[in-house]
C-alpha cells in the first residue's frame, strides 16, 4: 500500500545539516489550575516517528506546541540538540516545521504562490521554484488546483494545500497534529508515504494520528498523552 515512490522523493527540501534530536523531559501544561497536559515524556532521533495517541482534548496538540517552541510549559523541558526549543530562536525556526492548525493563507494569492513566497522565505531558487511546487502539488495529487486560491477549496483538499506549506520548507523536525483528518484513504496512503519517505531521508517526526494504519506505518514509537 505504501510501496509508491512520490515524485518527488529525491527534491526533498534540504533540510539544516546534520543528525537532530528532540527530547521532552516531564512536559505538562497548566493554566488557572486547569490541566491541559499531564507530564509527558519523548524523545525522537533523526530517521524517527513518534505517535502522539490519546483522546480529544487529551493534550496532544499541547504538547505538539512545546516541542514546536510556541507555548511554554509549566513544568519540564523540551529540548532540541541540547537547547530549549523556541519559536523566536533562528536555529527552532531553521531547523521545525509544523502543521499545527491552519496556517496564514492570502486570499489575493494561489495556491502554487503561496509555496513559491514559502520557498522564497527559506531561500529557495527562484528560477526553479514554480516547477519544484508543482513537483509537490502533483505528488500530492492536486497540481490541478495550483492556479486555484485558497478560499475555493474544498475541506479536504485545503488540507492537502497546508500539508505542502510545511512540506516545502526545508526542516529536519516535522510536528504534525492530525494530518490525516480530512483525507480519504487513498490520500491518507499517499500521505503515509511522503512522510516515510521524510524519514528516510533523515527527518524526525512527531505526529498526532487517530488512523491505525498510518500509526502502523509510521510509529517507531507511540506515546499515549494524557490530560488532567
Amino acid at each position: 500500500m505504501f510501496g509508491r515512490r512520490s515524485r518527488v522523493a529525491s527534491e526533498a527540501p534540504q533540510s539544516p545539516a546534520g543528525p537532530v534530536h528532540l527530547e521532552a523531559t516531564q512536559v505538562g501544561k497548566d493554566i488557572d489550575g486547569a490541566v491541559l497536559l499531564s507530564p509527558t515524556s519523548l524523545a525522537v532521533r533523526s530517521g524517527e516517528c513518534v505517535v502522539l495517541r490519546g483522546a480529544n482534548g487529551s493534550g496532544k496538540t499541547t504538547l505538539l506546541r512545546v516541542l514546536a517552541g510556541s507555548l511554554e510549559p509549566s513544568t519540564g523541558a523540551a529540548l532540541l540538540d541540547g537547547a530549549p526549543v523556541d519559536e523566536r530562536d533562528p536555529g527552532t525556526r531553521a531547523r521545525v516545521g509544523a502543521l499545527l492548525g491552519s496556517p496564514t493563507a492570502y486570499r489575493d494569492l494561489t495556491v502554487v504562490d503561496h509555496l513559491v513566497l514559502v520557498d522564497s522565505t527559506w531561500g529557495g531558487r527562484i528560477d526553479t521554484a514554480d516547477e519544484r511546487a508543482d513537483e509537490l502539488l502533483a505528488t500530492l495529487e492536486i497540481d490541478h488546483l495550483s492556479e486555484r486560491f485558497p478560499h475555493e477549496l474544498s475541506s479536504g483538499q485545503q488540507q492537502l494545500f497546508h500539508l505542502a506549506l510545511v512540506l516545502f520548507r526545508p526542516s529536519s523536525v516535522l510536528l504534525l497534529d492530525e494530518p490525516e483528518q480530512r483525507l480519504d484513504t487513498h490520500k491518507r496512503g499517499l500521505l503515509t508515504t511522503i512522510l516515510l519517505e521524510r524519514k528516510a531521508a533523515g527527518a524526525a517526526l512527531v505526529v498526532a494520528c487517530h488512523d491505525p494504519v498510518m500509526t502502523e506505518a509510521l510509529a517507531d514509537r507511540v506515546v499515549d498523552v494524557s490530560g488532567g
